[in-house]
């Protein structure tokens, strides 16, 4: 068992951009170490320099291809990029079912990538609980590109939206119905399209039927929309209008060959400027952080109410409104109040 490094070493090296160092910081933050906050904290006025791109869609339509071929294309622009994989929990270990060597094994000798599997454990939407705080350690590590790829598991990945400053929805045709984006709720945060596999019969279909409800939805038009909804711009609205709206590309890519992969890596560039000139990545970094806040304050509070509350409490409570004595509202607010 490797010794445990001391926490400011481990700060102090993370943010020279040591691998082994930021691997064991996501890791005691995944494992709610006694320093997990601490680190954060030290690591956080060196972060917001780093492009978040959120990968996300249907199960089966190639997003880990994908995001491989991604990492190689940025590789070959001199960008360095780190990959967050947030995995389904193993139900034996707690930890992520697919591991570091089982994705992207491709890029393990690359010093300018790091890659990181995560579980999702109880988490919600699909992205681990500890996602948003590895992301930040990404960040101060010094990436120039941060890739988070979710678990595919439905109408709850749009959580990604909360996270990421560009979100990707991955399409593939041939999974029965012509769009599973619409199924999985996932057409109303999408910045780009992507139909992967489109080398498969039905690809033109399933462009044709995106472009065709971005047109009926009215997202294809220049509005100011940033993950399909408007923001709240505050004092950068009037950038934004200048600057003009975002047009939602649909893009075809073979992730397996890497076609279309480079005009995806252009579409990434071309929303990251448009975020910058408009004001939506303020904005949206406002909108990230309240969530972040919310996140923490919800855990902590949670935290305390289990501490506070023992299940003897909890038990009479129970058997008080079995028995009609009590109903749920008053014995939440009885619990409430004993905080």
């Amino acid at each position: 068992m490797p010794k445990p490094i001391p926490t400011q070493q481990l700060i102090d090296s993370l943010l020279k951009g040591d691998r082994l160092a930021l691997a064991r910081a996501i890791s005691r933050v995944e494992d709610d170490a006694e320093d997990a906050a601490r680190i954060v904290q030290a690591v956080f006025a060196h972060t917001g320099k780093a492009h978040l791109v959120g990968i996300t869609g249907a199960p089966g339509t190639g997003k880990s291809t994908l995001v491989s071929a991604l990492v190689e294309s940025y590789r070959a622009s001199g960008l360095t990029v780190g990959v967050l994989a947030v995995d389904p929990t193993s139900p034996f270990s707690g930890g992520a079912l697919l591991g570091d060597r089982v994705r992207m094994t491709g890029h393990s000798g690359d010093a300018g990538v790091f890659i990181r599997s995560m579980a999702t454990r109880r988490g919600i939407g699909g992205l681990a609980k500890a996602s948003a705080a590895a992301l930040l350690l990404l960040d101060a590590a010094g990436f120039d590109r941060i890739l988070v790829e979710t678990v595919g598991a439905g109408q709850a990945e749009v959580e990604i939206a909360s996270v990421a400053d560009t979100v990707v929805v991955v399409e593939a045709p041939g999974m029965g119905d012509e769009v599973q984006a619409i199924k999985a709720g996932l057409l109303e945060i999408a910045d780009i399209f992507a139909v992967n596999k489109a080398d498969r019969k039905g690809a033109a279909r399933t462009v044709a039927a995106l472009e065709m409800m971005l047109e009926t939805g009215g997202a294809s038009a220049q509005t100011i929309l940033h993950h399909g909804q408007r923001l709240e711009m505050g004092a950068a609205a009037s950038e934004t209008e200048a600057a003009g709206g975002w047009s939602i590309p649909v893009l075809k890519t073979v992730a397996i060959s890497g076609g279309g992969v480079g005009q995806l890596r252009d579409a990434l560039e071309g929303h990251r400027a448009w975020l910058g000139e408009s004001g939506a990545l303020a904005a949206g970094e406002r909108k990230r952080l309240d969530h972040m806040l919310q996140t923490l304050v919800q855990a902590e509070l949670l935290a305390r109410m289990e501490r506070a509350l023992s299940p003897e409490l909890r038990r009479n409570l129970v058997e008080k409104m079995q028995g009609r004595q009590i109903d749920p509202y008053s014995a939440a607010a009885d619990l409430v109040k004993k905080l």
